[in-house]
């Protein structure tokens, strides 16, 4: 149960709600009551999910930007659309930066970044953040 509750809280991480998906890792890590190779795999897989919703939604919600329910704030959107034009696809090995990744998955979706590329880029620099976590902790 632990296991899909870190999930849960990695996707949501990911995604529109403030949740602590590292503090979880770290907190589960240090307990050594778990595979800590498991928590890793489950934590990075859950979060690079939620940024694969964030590219969804983006993708195919263009025109809903202006809904109440929309759940970026435009100065979000327009900040990661400056740094994303800055430094274009590589920006998104930055996905888990707190308050800036979340938006910048969904550029990508706006921006219709191949999937493939958003994949790939999104899992090495979330993967790593867990990665250096787990080395800190463990």
């Amino acid at each position: 149960m632990i296991y899909l509750s870190l999930f849960v809280i990695s996707f949501l991480a990911a995604t529109i709600l403030p949740f602590s998906s590292e503090l979880t890792l770290a907190g589960l890590i240090v307990t050594s009551n778990y595979d800590n190779l498991l928590l890793l795999i489950v934590a990075s897989f859950g979060n690079v999910l939620g940024s694969v919703v964030n590219w969804a939604l983006g993708f195919y919600s263009r025109n809903l930007s202006s809904k109440k329910w929309f759940p970026f704030q435009e100065t979000q959107i327009e900040k990661s659309s400056k740094w994303f034009r800055k430094f274009g696809k590589w920006s998104l090995l930055f996905a888990w930066v707190p308050v800036l990744g979340d938006p910048l998955t969904l550029i990508a979706g706006l921006l219709r970044v191949k999937f493939l590329d958003f994949i790939v880029l999104v899992a090495i620099g979330k993967v790593s953040r867990y990665l250096v976590i787990f080395y800190l902790i463990g």
